[in-house]
C-alpha cells in the first residue's frame, strides 16, 4: 500500500527537483485533455505533458457526460477571470479513451449507465461503452454539438494499455460555427 509518508517523501523530491514556480492557472499549451480515472492511463504521463501545459479532466471512462460539459463551462469562466494569463490562439481539446476500460464492465448495468450519461436506457447503444474507438467518436460528436463557435480543435485518441501507444481516431477537427 502506498502510504501518506510515501507521498510526502515523493513530494519533497518533486519540490526539490521537478517543481516549476510561476505556472499560471491557464495552461500554457492551450490544451485540455479529458480522460479516464483508470490508474494505468494518467493523461499527463501517457501524453508526455509537463506540469502547467494542459488542463486535465478525468472521470469514469473519460466520457463526455453532462457533468463534463458543466465542468468545461466552469473552467471557461475561470479562464476568463484570469484573462491576463491566457495564451492567445486556438485550444486543443483531446478526448482520450483506452482499451480494456472498466467502463466495459458496466455494460450489464444499463440503469447505472443511463444515470451516468443522464439519458434513457434506450439511448445507451449510441454511447458504445464496450468499444473505445466508437466511444471516442461518439464523445467527439457530443463536443462538436455542444461547444459551437468556440476556438477549439477537437481530437479523439485511444490509448492501448498493452502497447503504451495512442491511436488518433479523430484528427484535430475545428468546432462548427453554428
Amino acid at each position: 500500500m502506498t502510504t501518506t509518508q510515501d507521498l510526502t517523501e515523493r513530494n519533497a523530491a518533486f519540490a526539490s527537483k521537478g517543481f516549476v514556480s510561476g505556472l499560471t492557472i491557464n495552461p500554457r499549451g492551450n490544451m485540455m485533455v479529458i480522460g479516464c480515472v483508470d490508474p494505468r492511463v494518467d493523461p499527463g504521463h501517457v501524453l508526455g505533458l509537463d506540469n502547467g501545459e494542459a488542463a486535465i479532466i478525468r472521470n469514469v471512462g473519460g466520457r463526455i457526460i453532462p457533468a463534463t460539459l458543466r465542468t468545461l463551462a466552469m473552467l471557461s469562466k475561470v479562464g476568463q477571470a484570469n484573462a491576463d494569463t491566457h495564451v492567445p490562439g486556438i485550444w486543443n481539446l483531446v478526448i482520450l479513451h483506452h482499451t480494456d476500460c472498466g467502463m466495459t464492465d458496466l455494460a450489464p448495468y444499463p440503469d447505472l449507465l443511463a444515470e451516468y450519461f443522464e439519458i434513457p436506457t434506450q439511448q445507451l447503444p449510441a454511447k458504445s461503452v464496450t468499444d473505445p474507438i466508437s466511444s471516442v467518436r461518439a464523445d467527439v460528436e457530443v463536443i462538436m454539438e455542444s461547444l459551437h463557435g468556440s476556438d477549439f480543435l477537437v481530437s479523439g485518441l485511444v490509448y492501448d494499455v498493452d502497447t503504451g501507444l495512442v491511436e488518433t481516431v479523430v484528427p484535430p477537427t475545428p468546432l462548427r460555427n453554428e
